[in-house]
Order: C-alpha cells, then structure tokens, then sequence
C-alpha cells in the first residue's frame, strides 16, 4: 500500500462489495467503507477494517468521512436502483451538495450520474479505481464458461442479438437485452436486468438467449455489467438456453456458485469479445 492509504469503498447493494473487499484485504490492503444506508449488506462490516453507514445523499459526509480514514483512492461498488430518484427522495436525504449535482445534470442517465460523482469525488482528492483492477479475479473471459457448448440455435440468436444490445447499451437506455428466434422479447430499462428477463421470458416461454454487454466506450471505474448467482437461478427458473456476456468488460460474482447453477440447469454461458461473435465453443473462463 505504502503512502496511498486504505482502499475506500462507497458501497450500495449485492455481494460486489464484500468480494472487492475480500480480494483487496488478500492482497494485504487496508479496506474501509461507506455503506449506502437501505442498500448495502451490514455484513459488509465483517469484510471491511472500517464502516460508516450513511444515507446515499449525504454526499459531504461520504467526502469528509474517507479522507479522514486516509482515502485517496476508492472504489464505487454495489447498485443503488436509479428508480429510487423518482421515488420520495427524503428517504435519501440530500444534502445541498448532493442536490446541486443532480439539478447540474444534462439528463439521468448512469452514465451521467456517476460521471457528476466521480468528478466531484477526484476534486475532494479521491480518485475512483477502475472496478477491474479491485477484484480482477472477477472479469469474464472469453469463451465458453459454464454449461454445454451452444449450439447453432443459440449461435444464431446470439450474432443476432450481439448488435442490438451494443446499441441499446451505446444509448444508455440499458445493457441487457433477451432474443429467442431472432425476436426481440425484452430490452432492459430503468427496471434492471432480472426485470427484463422475467418480461421476455414470460413472452418468450422457455429457451431464451440473455445478451448483458457494457456501454461501448463504458467507464472502467463504474460502468461494468455484474452477473451473480441470483441471474442463473432467474434463467434456470424460467428455462433459459444461454446467457451470453462480455469478455473482459463483465463482473462475475461468486464465480464457483453460478458456474454450477449454469451447469446444473444446462445454461450455456459464454464470454465474447466486445466486437461481438464468433464465440469459441470451448476454451478457459
């Protein structure tokens, strides 16, 4: 570590902060937090040296409370749903800071929003770290992963897909979309990626491809797609075929419990390169 001080972490909700947490302590960091207040998991504080739990809009205590651990560099780890803007933002309880960023932005868009806060963050002093680089163990390779290599069914659907989710995702409207047949079922939205597979799933029936991709030209610091093991269990529930995601740009959590979900349930999950398919049929995760 030397002279940059502990790992920060602003943590929101899901299992990505405990394993960036996890990853960064074995490798000899010291590791303090910020727990989003309703989002984050209060086990988190077993994982972490440190933890201070405040509500998402207090952004002048987050600032103050990091660097009087000694942060200069962190990491924005875990969702906090962006549909809790358009909800009773009291519960969230802005500060003047916090509402002067939001009234700044040219629209709400993820992209946007975090951008705002991460420039903000870096001006206080304390750079965001790219998620890779926290738990690089976590990145997706290329190839197949988990489950029974596709077959030309799925190959089809997925060099059909492959383009639309790039775009859906270059528009920041949502980086999932699932296709079966070269049909569009579902394309995510604000909703959130287990929302849009239980819409086209329940259109499509049985047998639906999954596409999750980042936003091409995507911020390494906030911006990757996460699959964990609660979306294997949402497509085996509804009898996905595969779920397809992008190399090198995905977060795959709990790597060893979804690996045998997938190949329990007979899901083909394969990484492919941001410029899309052909996808190897076999190959290392």
């Amino acid at each position: 570590m030397g002279s940059r001080g502990p790992l920060g972490l602003i943590a929101g909700a899901g299992a990505l902060p405990r394993l960036v947490a996890r990853s960064a302590r074995a490798r000899g960091e010291r590791v303090v937090a910020v727990a989003y207040e309703g989002f984050a998991d209060p086990d988190l504080g077993g994982e972490v040296d440190r933890m201070e739990t405040l509500p998402v809009g207090q952004v002048e205590a987050l600032v103050a409370w990091l660097r009087g651990q000694g942060v200069r560099r962190a990491g924005l780890v875990g969702r906090v749903p962006k549909e809790e803007l358009f909800r009773d933002l009291s519960r969230l309880r802005f500060d003047d800071t916090a509402r002067a960023l939001l009234a700044g932005l040219p629209d709400r868009r993820d992209h946007s929003i975090l951008g705002a806060v991460a420039d903000l963050l870096a001006r206080r002093g304390i750079e965001l770290a790219p998620q890779g680089e926290l738990a690089p163990e976590l990145v997706a390779g290329v190839g197949r992963l988990a489950g029974p290599v596709p077959d030309g069914a799925l190959r089809a659907d997925l060099a059909f897909a492959w383009p639309i989710a790039r775009q859906v995702a270059a528009l920041q409207i949502g980086q999932t979309v699932v296709v079966k047949g070269a049909c569009v079922l579902a394309v995510e939205a604000v909703e959130g990626t287990d929302a849009a597979i239980r819409r086209g799933s329940e259109l499509g029936g049985g047998g639906a491809l999954v596409v999750k991709v980042a936003r091409p030209g995507h911020d390494p610091r906030f911006d990757l797609p996460v699959v964990g093991p609660a979306t294997l269990e949402l497509l085996a529930e509804h009898r996905a075929s595969g779920l397809a995601v992008e190399a090198g740009s995905t977060l795959l959590l709990e790597r060893e419990r979804w690996l045998g979900l997938a190949e329990e349930a007979g899901i083909s999950v394969v990484g492919v390169p941001g410029a899309g398919p052909p996808v190897p049929g076999s190959g290392p995760g």
